[in-house]
Formats: C-alpha cells, structure tokens, sequence
C-alpha cells in the first residue's frame, strides 16, 4: 500500500529505503518504558519541550533512563486537542525480556509517576509497582505506540499520523502516538508493548497485522523480515541481531521470543565494527551465534536534513547449535 509522502526524493525514510538499509538491529534498547498522556503541541525534546511541566518531564526521563528503560509522552490519535486537565493516562511496562507484563491507568496529576519504586520494574511481577500506584491495573492487551513527532523528524508525522488512525479504529484505545522511538530513517515505526517489538515501514495493512500478531504471541510473517524487523527493545544491538538470526534458522517467530544470553565482544574487536557471540536458545535447544557490525558503502541520512552518512549494518557469520540451560528451561 502507498504511503504518504512515498514518492518524495527528500525524505530520509524514502532514501534509507533506496538503498536498501537492513532494519535489524535498530530497535531503541530499554527495558522497561513509562509513557505519559500529553496531548497538544510536542517540540523535538518532548519531555521538556511540551506543555507536561518541563521539571517533572526531566525527572521521569532522568529515572527511567537509570534503570535502563525510556520515558515518553503519548496522545490519542487524530486531532491533538491542546487540554490543559491534570488527569493523564498511562502506560507502565516492565519486567524480564522473557516474560514481561503490562499496566495501564489514570493519574490525577503527571507528578504522580515521580512515586515509581524504579527499581521495582525489573521485578518479575508489577505487584510493587501496584502498591504504589493502586490506579493501575495490568491488562493483557498489547499497545502500540506510533511514532508521530514531526517536531523531531518529519517523516514521522507525514507517514505515520494517517497510519495510527487506521491501527486505532481496528483497535480502539490499544494504539497511540508517541514522541520518539529512533530511527526515524524507518518511519512509520512502532514498538508493541509489554514484549519491546518494534517494527519498520509499517504501512495501514500490515501495521493492523503487527496489532492482530501480538495477541496471538507471534510477530506476523509479513514484518519478519530486513526491511521491517527492528528487534526487541529488551536486547542489546548485537543481541538484536543475533536473535533475527535465530529466528531466521528456527522459524521461532513467537513473542516474547527465545532466550538471549549476553553478548561477548571478541577479544581485540573494534566496538564500532565489531564482532560479537551471542547465546540464543528456547528450552534445551540453543545456538551460538556470531554477529559482527560492518560499514558499508552506502550512504543516506540519518534523519530529514542532515548530511548522508554510510549505512551500518548487522551480519551473522556463524550459527552453532550446543545445549543450553536458560529461563525458558527450568
């Protein structure tokens, strides 16, 4: 299906296409998110620079940023009236890369998130998180968040707002737009929470697949491939990689997905072009894989008016199946 503002030769989501540049690998690591409602006008540094009070949007992206996960701001689809209420809905996600689970709620007042036990969304239950804040309540539901900022790139509001309408009338009050998921070269992009997918180039079809695919636990054979298989934001980039590889071999398409082990940088490796192994298994069945980060010749920007830069990709050099005890096995 067409997209808006397709054709454009300027776009850096249209020129990141072009030269085919591979999705995998991309998706933002966190591990856990906090997303805040906050309707009306967002500027590029959304957590500071909407009309959500700059010091308590600091605060909470400071936090949730020291326990490895992401702070955002979020808004329903479709006109973005400019509110001024103190209640905000919110989305809460954390837990193991493994099993993680979801809660959703409405605060009286933004300041309320400021009384998250951080350390608490790590747990294996929300349970802490609960007591602390009785107004939330897990679901079992998946949301998508849609990125839509144009304010931080423009393909992310000329693509991706016509596309959150569409998810959010097959799923009404399970899709909304968000301030920043990176990679806006990859617009329209999403995440689906609790499970940290985030896809690529979703169009009005397949983004409507990716939502019907969560509930069933898989991601849809239409979004598993390069062009629009970030990864699982739980993952370290080169566990990103190596789990596409895995899945690649398996046919293991399921969410959460299989066991990522930590990645191990090979001695005397250089980061930037580095190789990596990577243990990667479900159950008793495991492989050890090898990925490396190579720079290519191709070059585009990496967002609307900067200057083209090579494309970086993730290659996998070696699988090796071995017998391993993971969570997924005890």
């Amino acid at each position: 299906m067409a997209q808006p503002g397709a054709g454009s030769t300027t776009q850096c989501s249209s020129l990141s296409q072009d030269v085919g540049e591979p999705a995998i690998g991309t998706a933002a690591e966190a591990s856990c998110w906090v997303v805040l409602e906050q309707d009306g006008p967002w500027g590029a540094k959304a957590a500071t620079q909407s009309r959500l009070d700059p010091g308590i949007g600091r605060r909470l992206d400071v936090e949730t940023a020291a326990v490895g996960g992401r702070f955002a701001l979020m808004r329903r689809p479709g006109a973005h009236p400019d509110r001024r209420a103190t209640e905000r809905h919110v989305v809460i996600s954390g837990g193991p890369a493994e099993d993680p689970w979801l809660v959703r709620g409405i605060v009286a007042r933004p300041e309320r998130l400021l009384e998250v036990p951080w350390e608490a969304l790590a747990d294996t239950s929300p349970q802490r998180l609960l007591a602390a804040l009785p107004e939330m309540t897990p679901t079992v539901d998946p949301i998508l968040l849609v990125c839509t900022n144009g304010k931080r790139d423009r393909c992310c509001a000329i693509r991706a707002r016509p596309l959150a309408e569409a998810a959010d009338a097959a799923f009404p009050g399970r899709v909304v737009e968000t301030t920043h998921l990176g990679g806006h070269r990859f617009a329209p992009t999403a995440v689906i929470l609790p499970y940290g997918q985030t896809y690529a180039r979703l169009d009005e079809v397949t983004v409507v697949e990716a939502l019907h695919a969560a509930d069933e636990r898989r991601i849809p054979s239409s979004l598993a491939d390069a062009t629009h298989h970030r990864g699982r934001s739980h993952l370290l980039r080169p566990q990103q990689a190596a789990e596409h590889a895995y899945r690649l071999a398996t046919g293991d398409w399921s969410v959460p997905g299989p066991y990522v082990g930590p990645a191990t940088l090979v001695d005397g490796a250089d980061p930037q072009e580095g190789t990596w192994t990577v243990p990667v298994g479900s159950g008793e069945r495991g492989m050890t894989i090898v990925v490396s980060r190579a720079t290519t010749d191709r070059r585009r920007p990496e967002s609307c008016g900067k200057e083209p830069v090579a494309v970086v990709e993730w290659r996998t050099h070696r699988l090796e199946s071995s017998t391993m005890e993971t969570p997924l096995s005890r």
